[in-house]
């Protein structure tokens, strides 16, 4: 099990300000751990949660919709959908009664895609805490907010 003292090698003032670090260190961890996961797939994480979206909805969605919906808000969010559409996982599909509205949708190979990552991917990156303490956790971040 990780100790963040002994991980970066420091003491704290006191315990508020090793949860806030160790909230800090901890989603590093996790960034990196899904970066590398994503890299082989030529996605990054912010993408798959742009497709994963968009599956999800199974109806084309506004750019606002999907910016809204992400985990980790980007303001890049328009540049991480061109490059899906470069590589034909999603299409731009104009409003006809507003030609200022875009809508995104998914295509089949952006679907085909996401089944093949699922089939991969690690669900349970937090397979070290039991099902009460994952509540506890969630409950506790969502406090935080």
């Amino acid at each position: 099990m990780g100790d963040i003292s002994r991980d970066i090698n420091s003491k704290f003032a006191n315990n508020k300000i090793k949860a806030s670090l160790n909230i800090i260190y901890t989603a590093n961890w996790i960034n990196s751990h899904q970066n590398k996961f994503f890299k082989p797939y030529g996605i990054s994480p912010q993408q798959y949660n742009i497709l994963r979206i968009l599956k999800g909805a199974n109806k084309p969605l506004k750019v606002q919709t999907i910016k809204d919906r992400m985990l980790e808000r980007s303001p890049n969010a328009t540049r991480l959908m061109d490059k899906l559409c470069i590589k034909n996982l999603i299409e731009r599909i104009s409003c006809p009664d507003d030609r200022r509205v875009v809508h995104i949708n998914i295509t089949k190979k952006g679907i085909k895609l996401l089944n093949k990552i699922c089939k991969h991917l690690k669900k349970d990156m937090l397979e070290n805490l039991s099902e009460e303490e994952a509540i506890q956790l969630s409950d506790l971040l969502d406090k935080i907010r």
